[in-house]
C-alpha cells in the first residue's frame, strides 16, 4: 500500500481517479491528511524479472530459432547440395569473427589491425583449400608479419601494445577455422563432407546433452567463476551424447568402427567445452556479456563458433590418426 497526497492528482499507472472536488482546492486543503490508496497493480512490462523476449537470459527466443535454422541450413547446403560453396561459408565466417574479435578486443585498449586480420584470414582460407594444412601455416605467418608492419608503421608504442592481440586473433579464428577447409579438401571426394558433417553434428550433440543433463540433474558447478550454468553433471552428458551419437555417424557415414567414433565424439566435446569456457573468460575479462549484437538472439558469430574453434583441428588431427591405423 503506497499513500499519495489527494492534491497531487493520479498517479503514474494508478487506476484511480481523483475525485472532482480536488480541482481548483484552496490553500486550506493542504491541511488535509494523507489517504491511503491501493498500490498500483503491476503490468506485464512492470512486474519484476519480467523480461519482454520471453526466453533465457532476456533473449529474443523467435530471433534466435529462426537464426540459429538459417545459420543450419546454409552449411547443410553448402555441404551436401553445393559443396563448394563451403569454402566461401568458412571465408564470410573467419573474416566476421576477426571483425568481432578485434572490436571487442578494443574494450582492453588494444587495437589490432582490421584490414590486415581480414586480408589475412581470407588468405589462410584459400591456402588451406588449395595446398593443405602446409600452405595453411604459411599464410598464418604471412598475417603475423602484415599485422607487425601495419603497426610498425604507428611508432614502437603501437607495436608492442598490439602485437600480442594481433597473434591471439590470427589463431584464434582464422587459422583454427582454416581446418574446417582441409577436413573438406577437393582430393577427398565424398568422405569430405561427411567428415566436416560429423564434426559439426558432434558438438551440437555435445551441447545439447549437456544442456539437458545439466537441467535435469546438475549440482556441481564445473567453472562458477567463469560460467555458472555449466555443471559437471551436464559436462558427462555432453561427453556421454557425442560419444555415442559420433559412433554411429562416423560407423553409417564413414564405415568407422564404433570404438573410433566413441573416442572421437568424446574428444570433440571435451574440446569443445573448453573452446566454450576460453570465449567465456575472455569475455567476462573484457566485461562483454556478448562479441557483438550480430544475430538476434544469439549474440555474435563468435559466440556461436566459440566451441567448433577448437573442435575442427582436433577433428582433422583424429580422422589422420584414424585413417592412419584402419
Amino acid at each position: 500500500m503506497s499513500y499519495l497526497d489527494p492534491r497531487a492528482g493520479q498517479s503514474a499507472g494508478d487506476d484511480t481517479t481523483v475525485p472532482a472536488w480536488h480541482a481548483g482546492e484552496d490553500a486550506q486543503t493542504s491541511q488535509l491528511p494523507l489517504v491511503p490508496t491501493p498500490a498500483p497493480t503491476p503490468t506485464t512490462e512492470q512486474k519484476p524479472g519480467k523480461r519482454r523476449a520471453g526466453g533465457r537470459a532476456g533473449r529474443n527466443l523467435p530471433a534466435a530459432i529462426g537464426v540459429g535454422v538459417g545459420l543450419v541450413l546454409t552449411v547443410l547446403i553448402s555441404l551436401v547440395i553445393w559443396p563448394d560453396a563451403f569454402l566461401g561459408v568458412i571465408a564470410v565466417a573467419s573474416a566476421v569473427g576477426v571483425y568481432e574479435m578485434v572490436r571487442a578486443l578494443r574494450a582492453s585498449g588494444a587495437d589490432a589491425p582490421l584490414i590486415p586480420l581480414i586480408a589475412g584470414s581470407l588468405l589462410m582460407v584459400g591456402l588451406a583449400w588449395y595446398d593443405g594444412a602446409d600452405a595453411l601455416l604459411l599464410g598464418l605467418l604471412v598475417t603475423i608479419a602484415a599485422s607487425v608492419i601495419w603497426r610498425i608503421a604507428d611508432g614502437a608504442a603501437a607495436f608492442r601494445r598490439d602485437l600480442v592481440a594481433s597473434v591471439m586473433i590470427a589463431i584464434y579464428v582464422p587459422f583454427l577455422l582454416s581446418f574446417g577447409v582441409l577436413l573438406q579438401l577437393p582430393d577427398a571426394g565424398e568422405d569430405g563432407r561427411w567428415r566436416v558433417l560429423c564434426t559439426l553434428l558432434a558438438v551440437v550433440l555435445s551441447d545439447t546433452g549437456g544442456y539437458a543433463v545439466g537441467v535435469f540433474f546438475g549440482k556441481h558447478k564445473m567453472a562458477p567463476s567463469i560460467s555458472p550454468g555449466k555443471t559437471w553433471e551436464g559436462f558427462a552428458g555432453s561427453v556421454l551424447s557425442a560419444a555415442i551419437g559420433s559412433s554411429l555417424l562416423l560407423y553409417y557415414l564413414l564405415e568407422i568402427p564404433f570404438y573410433w567414433g566413441l573416442l572421437f565424439g568424446a574428444l570433440l566435446s571435451m574440446v569443445a567445452v573448453a573452446g566454450d569456457l576460453a570465449e567465456s573468460m575472455l569475455k567476462r575479462d573484457l566485461g562483454l556479456k556478448d562479441m557483438s549484437n550480430l544475430l538476434p538472439g544469439h549474440g555474435g558469430l563468435m559466440d556461436r563458433l566459440d566451441s567448433i574453434l577448437f573442435a575442427v583441428p582436433t577433428a582433422y588431427l583424429l580422422f589422420a590418426l584414424i585413417g592412419a591405423n584402419t
